[in-house]
């Protein structure tokens, strides 16, 4: 188990659709770099940075710069096209990252069971081929019991999941439900830390991120349940940072709760 960040760690530098954008949105080589100043030698590139967009030689160096640093790269996106996939298998094959981590669905696309089951048939024996992991990612209205018929229906052909542990609030699912759905398919964890205070008058709890170990996600239970199912998947920081009335404040804040954060996930992993 190794701690990583990823382009979700960061938000606010890359940008955020809708709201106002950085004056030199953060790179893929920028993300590398924060890794490498933090300590940690995993890092995650999602959809929010995509790596399809880069052009051969760009995603070249960027394995050149990724190896002299000593930092690993896993690759993610969201979208289930046959095409999108084979386009990101092939990246993990020449970035080296042992999973291609995917959100089920896009601004103009919600498929059913059936259609994500007819997609991902469709390059199973890519990823199987590729020995990369495809790691499907609980999100918002995938239940637990949704996503195993799915990986259920594609066993045997390199498919799991990635656990986020926030995304599922958006379904009225906890960790524990995640993982005693979930656990034995685990192979990469994203650790996203949350509170839920209630709101002035009373009726109802906001639900907003916080720097890991500062919310109600109890971490170390977390970890030790995941190492229980025999896999040793990493571990990546997200972080949900509510916006700040500037740009610039929005990313010193998000710059502040990773240092808080990682120095806080230092007592549990040592990688």
């Amino acid at each position: 188990m190794r701690l990583g960040i990823g382009s979700y760690t960061f938000v606010w530098s890359v940008g955020v659709p809708g709201y106002p954008q950085p004056r030199e949105s953060l790179t893929t080589e920028g993300l590398l770099a924060k890794a490498a100043k933090l300590g940690v030698r995993v890092v995650q590139f999602a959809d929010n940075l995509p790596l399809h967009r880069l052009t051969s030689h760009d995603v070249d160096a960027l394995a050149r710069l990724a190896e002299e640093l000593g930092i690993s790269i896993e690759v993610g996106t969201s979208g289930i096209g046959p095409e999108h996939l084979r386009t990101y298998v092939k990246l993990a094959e020449r970035l080296q990252s042992p999973i291609v981590r995917v959100v089920i669905d896009t601004a103009d696309s919600e498929p059913t069971i059936d259609e994500v089951v007819e997609s991902l048939h469709q390059v199973l024996l890519d990823f199987s081929r590729s020995n990369v992991h495809l790691a499907i990612e609980n999100h918002d209205r995938f239940t637990a019991a949704m996503l195993a018929q799915i990986i259920e229906r594609c066993r045997g052909h390199n498919v799991g999941i990635c656990l986020d542990t926030a995304n599922s609030i958006g379904c009225g699912e906890d960790v524990s439900t995640l993982l005693r759905t979930l656990g034995p398919w685990i192979v990469n964890v994203h650790v996203k830390d949350y509170c839920a205070p209630r709101l002035p008058h009373k009726k109802g709890f906001l639900i907003e991120g916080c720097p890991a170990g500062q919310g109600i996600l109890d971490i170390p239970q977390l970890l030790n349940d995941v190492g229980r199912f025999g896999r040793d998947p990493n571990v990546i920081l997200e972080l949900w940072p509510a916006p700040e009335p500037t740009i610039e404040q929005s990313m010193a804040k998000e710059n502040e709760w990773t240092h808080e954060s990682v120095r806080y996930l230092r007592q549990f992993i040592a990688n």
